[in-house]
């Protein structure tokens, strides 16, 4: 009886020690769900790359085409300033006009020059009479193109300090008024097409120390711009 006494108690003993039945099920279970998570952060993680990929590829291709095409819109807007740039000397010669203004072209557009004595008398800005024909020529060309213009008015390097024109800035800008005011009320040019700038002798063309390079700095620019209005 002793014997079997101490058997029965070593069984309850293991009985309560050891883990119920469910719990087995249960953790099987929680191995399976973090099998699960696992496989899919994975996969996720094998997604993101793809995708990133994917979005580096896109962003690549379109960078080339936004470079390819300013490429060829910068190839574009040479191709029509320098057929620009050949219209304005073509009619420049058929009108004989080379002895009273030049062409040229820069980044700004392209440009007709006209020197102070063809348009002004020394220190002044009132247009000549003699001038208008000129100015009427060059109405009729821009006439013929829609870009907006802006006219420059450049002096040389010595000083002025009259009533009118206490200064180079005041005489340049008058001068490039003065052109574009003959545009707008003799030739009925749209005002909002001109933009008028007076440089005073910031910008020379050639170095002040002579008569002949100081007369060259004394001028008028008229600039086609490469917008249109």
């Amino acid at each position: 009886m002793k014997l079997r006494k101490e058997r029965f108690e070593r069984r309850s003993k293991t009985e309560k020690s050891s883990a119920p039945k469910w719990m087995v099920t249960f953790a099987d279970l929680i191995t399976l769900i973090l099998v699960f998570f696992i496989l899919l952060f994975s996969m996720s993680q094998i997604d993101l790359k793809k995708f990133n990929s994917a979005v580096k590829s896109i962003h690549n291709s379109g960078s080339r085409q936004d470079a390819e095409s300013a490429s060829s819109d910068a190839a574009n807007g040479k191709n029509e300033q320098d057929k620009l740039l050949q219209n304005v000397n073509t009619y420049i010669k058929t009108h004989h006009l080379r002895s009273k203004m030049t062409a040229k072209r820069d980044e700004r557009g392209v440009i007709l020059v006209l020197q102070e004595a063809v348009l002004f008398q020394s220190g002044e800005a009132e247009v000549l009479k003699n001038a208008e024909p000129l100015l009427h020529q060059i109405a009729v060309l821009l006439k013929t193109i829609p870009n907006a213009i802006q006219v420059e008015g450049h002096t040389d390097s010595r000083r002025i300090s009259t009533y009118k024109y206490p200064s180079n800035w005041e005489l340049s800008s008058a001068r490039a008024a003065s052109v574009i005011r003959y545009f707008t009320v003799k030739e009925d040019f749209p005002a909002k097409r001109f933009i008028s700038v007076g440089y005073a002798d910031t910008k020379p063309v050639k170095d002040n120390n002579t008569a002949g390079h100081m007369k060259e700095n004394r001028r008028v620019e008229i600039v086609i711009k490469k917008t249109t209005l």
